[in-house]
Parts: C-alpha cells; sequence; structure tokens
C-alpha cells in the first residue's frame, strides 16, 4: 500500500523523525529527509535509507521557521518527487522558564517551530493529496497536547494548537481520502534525553537511574520510556489500510501518563 509513496519527515536527522523515516522506507515509501545536522551523517543516512530498502531518498534544510524555506522544501517535493503523500510534522523544540520570565523570542521560534510550520506544510501538501484522492497526515504531538506541564508554555501551548490543527485538517480532508491524526508520545529516550539525565545526575547528586525513575519518568505509571522504534511503527500503523477510519485522533503512546 506504501510502496512509490512518497513521505516528508520534518525533523528526521535524529530521533523520533529519524525512526519514522527508516520504518517508512522498510515499507516502501520514498523518503525526504528534512532537518539540521552534519551533512556528511545526513547523506550517510540518505544512502543508507536509498540502499538498504530500494527506495529513492532526498534532503531539505530548510528551517522551518521561515515560511519561503517551507515553500522551497514543497516545492522540491513536487518536482522530484512529484508531491508528498505522507507528511510527518514531527520538527519542534523545548525552552523552560516561568510565563513571567519567558524570553518572547523563545515563545516566537517556538509557536513557529512547533506549530506554524504544520499549518504551512499542511496547506501545501493538501492540494495534491486531494488531486490523488489520498493522504496521510501525522502531527508528531506530545502528551502536553492533552495536559500541561509549568514552565513549559510555549511547548504546551504549540502542541494544544496542533491538537486543533489535526481535527480541522482531518475535517477537512475526510471526503478526500485524507487521513490526519497526532500521535501524543509521553518522554521517549532520545540521544538528547540521555544527555539530559546526565546532567541532572550531577547536578541533582543522583544516579541516572533516580533522575530516569523520579524526575523524568515520574508522570508516567510504566516507568519505562518510549522508544523511538514504538513512536515509528505507530507511524506506519496510521498509514495503512487498517487505519483507515481512524480521523482526527490524539492518539496517546505515553505509559499511561494521560489516564491519570
Amino acid at each position: 500500500m506504501m510502496k512509490g509513496k512518497t513521505a516528508l519527515i520534518t525533523g528526521s536527522t535524529s530521533g523520533i523523525g529519524k525512526a519514522i523515516a527508516t520504518r517508512l522506507a522498510e515499507e516502501g515509501c520514498n523518503i525526504i529527509l528534512n532537518g539540521f545536522g552534519d551533512s556528511g551523517e545526513i547523506d550517510a543516512l540518505k544512502r543508507s535509507l536509498a540502499s538498504s530498502h530500494g527506495v529513492v531518498a532526498g534532503y531539505s534544510s530548510a528551517d522551518l521557521t521561515r515560511v519561503p524555506a517551507i515553500e522551497n522544501m514543497m516545492a522540491y517535493a513536487e518536482a522530484e518527487f512529484g508531491g508528498v503523500d505522507i507528511l510527518v510534522n514531527n520538527a519542534g523544540m523545548q525552552h523552560v522558564a516561568p510565563i513571567d520570565e519567558f524570553p518572547v523570542d523563545k515563545w516566537n521560534v517556538i509557536i513557529a517551530l512547533n506549530l506554524s510550520a504544520a499549518f504551512h506544510t499542511t496547506r501545501l501538501s493538501m492540494p495534491g493529496m486531494k488531486t490523488k484522492g489520498w493522504g496521510r497526515i501525522i502531527n508528531i504531538a506530545s502528551a502536553h497536547a492533552k495536559v500541561a506541564s509549568p514552565f513549559k508554555v510555549a511547548y504546551v501551548a504549540a502542541k494544544h494548537g496542533l491538537s486543533g490543527l489535526t481535527k480541522v485538517t482531518a475535517l477537512e480532508g475526510a471526503t478526500y481520502g485524507i487521513r490526519c491524526n497526532s500521535i501524543c508520545p509521553g518522554y521517549v529516550f532520545t540521544p538528547l534525553v540521555e544527555n539530559q539525565v546526565a546532567d541532572t545526575a550531577k547536578a541533582r547528586n543522583m544516579t541516572e537511574e533516580q533522575v530516569k525513575k523520579d524526575v523524568l519518568l515520574a508522570a508516567q505509571p510504566t516507568k519505562e520510556f518510549v522508544t523511538v522504534e514504538q513512536v515509528a511503527a505507530f507511524a506506519a500503523f496510521l498509514c495503512s489500510p487498517a487505519a483507515d477510519q481512524i480521523n482526527g485522533a490524539d492518539l496517546s503512546i505515553d505509559g499511561g501518563w494521560t489516564a491519570q
């Protein structure tokens, strides 16, 4: 079902996005990567996806906080791949501070990257999906699309907004064969989080296991991290025929965080 389709995954040079790109390539999708990082490592990832799975792999370095850059990326997808069949809005960033101390520039960039970028990629993808009569849009939200935590005002606001964008997109695309859902992970053990564990352990004079259990995983009843492979498998399922009637849903994969 996915063989020969093209998937664009934003923020896919590492972490969750990279895992989703890899999984969709395994399913036969051509892949457009996007994100920052070492150019040699990105080229190696492209080659690996193409050679391992027999697909075509491309890359856009678009800065998703800039609308012209997003428009250029989508034009590249159209010119080189015939458009986007599967769009995964994954790129995001975080900043932690009290509301009354939250830097305005951080608010602006987080809203631009975590929310506005998804609007722009969606608006530019939907015409082609409508023409083809098929499309899948997956927004990587967060448990913070459903619940809040202090000191994360921009991130929580953006993820709640992403949930609203998901629902409207699902309604508008429903009769065109387009499905839009959001995946809402809890804490995912990525290299970035792994580094945070070590730093936090030093700062708080705790063991790394104590940091994982008592700091990061305090909200997750399973006391286990979500893996990038689990999120990627979830995304692949949402692109499959078995998920054809899942539309406009905020789907948790958070170890029970939001069940509390």
